[in-house]
């Protein structure tokens, strides 16, 4: 039973004490008035002992450390939170069991108003004391996250938001527009302008990192890995640094394998050199926006700027977010006489010069 049921117990007991018969003898009103000096004590003893319980037990829980031998879960406190919706948010989490006892642990020792904005860490079912204490003393968490190479916008979202580092939701409505950046350029065809140029790495952020300090320092990162020497060759092929970038992306998903990275670029260059349709998969698997093993005609066919099988050239824009080496790749590309590719189900790619030897491989490894 929580602190509300008790008091709603008592105060069903205190009325039902006070009310008599107008007519009631005065033994029975005298009987009535002992029942509520009776009820009244009870009601006092048991507010002393819940005081002094919750009390205490916050006290006596100061200077907490998080048992990293257990699961940690990272709790995210902004700005204007009170003791109420923090308290549901840990219990959804699992990190305490009861809400109304972390509100009045929070109201009773003057807790409410000194809970620290920040992402903290915290173990599962932990005492209402114990959780109170990191909220008001703990030292707010450095987060670590990996972002994978060909990660695009959704996917960076998705994972920041499981990581407790920043709200998903505010993330991509800021990837819409968001470009520090000239060369970040604006399409109306693409969703995020962001796309491409959050360069995938390990990244370390403070727990009071905005989503915009999350982006910038990301977009800062591809910043000053696209070197100098990087842009005067890509000026000097004519390739403007967003052409660069949607390009690379390509590169980056159709390949599994390093070795294969600068064939691919070859190609896909080549394609784009003589008007040949890119026919990129990965474009139709953007389009789709979840994974899909084989693609069918049908989807080929599918109405978007982003369709290489139906539109020349490049896409409209990235449809992941690069590495280092397909930017590189992009830059470099191998020189062959290839102008098809296909990879089998474990990512090994063949390449051929003719669209029958193309069909061949293609019967082969499918």
């Amino acid at each position: 039973m929580d602190f509300k049921s008790i008091v709603d117990t008592l105060k069903n007991f205190i009325e039902k004490s006070i009310s008599y018969d107008a007519k009631a003898s005065a033994e029975e009103i005298n009987r009535k008035k002992r029942n509520i000096m009776i009820g009244s004590v009870v009601a006092l003893i048991v507010m002393i002992f819940i005081f002094v319980g919750v009390f205490f037990s916050f006290r006596s829980s100061s200077n907490v450390a998080v048992d990293k031998n257990k699961e940690v879960i990272y709790v995210r406190v902004v700005p204007g939170m009170g003791s109420d919706a923090i308290g549901k948010m840990l219990v959804e989490k699992g990190v305490v069991s009861s809400t109304t006892k972390f509100w009045l642990a929070s109201k009773l020792n003057g807790a409410d108003a000194k809970f620290r904005a920040g992402t903290f860490a915290m173990n599962k079912n932990m005492s209402t004391g114990d959780a109170i204490s990191i909220l008001m003393n703990g030292k707010s968490a450095s987060l670590w996250v990996t972002i994978p190479e060909g990660y695009n916008v959704k996917e960076i979202a998705n994972r920041l938001d499981e990581k407790g580092i920043c709200d998903k939701d505010e993330f991509l409505q800021l990837a819409k527009n968001y470009a520090p950046y000239d060369y970040m350029e604006k399409h109306s065809e693409t969703s995020y302008r962001v796309e491409g140029f959050l360069f995938p790495d390990t990244y370390e952020f403070s727990s009071d990192a905005t989503a915009e300090d999350i982006m910038r320092r990301m977009i800062d990162e591809f910043d000053n890995k696209l070197t100098p020497e990087m842009r005067s060759k890509a000026a000097a092929k004519n390739i403007s640094v967003y052409d660069l970038v949607t390009m690379a992306s390509l590169i980056e998903k159709e390949a599994l394998y390093e070795t294969d990275l600068p064939l691919i670029s070859q190609i896909f260059w080549k394609r784009v050199a003589i008007s040949m349709p890119l026919q990129s998969c990965a474009t139709i698997q953007y389009i789709l926006g979840t994974p899909k093993e084989d693609l069918s005609v049908e989807d080929t066919k599918l109405a978007s700027p982003y369709n290489t099988y139906q539109n020349y050239g490049l896409p409209p824009g990235p449809i992941a977010n690069p590495g280092l080496r397909s930017l590189k790749a992009a830059l470099e590309p191998a020189d062959t006489d290839y102008l098809y590719f296909v990879a089998d189900r474990n990512g090994n790619t063949y390449f051929t010069n003719t669209y029958d030897e193309h069909m061949t491989k293609v019967a082969q490894v499918r």
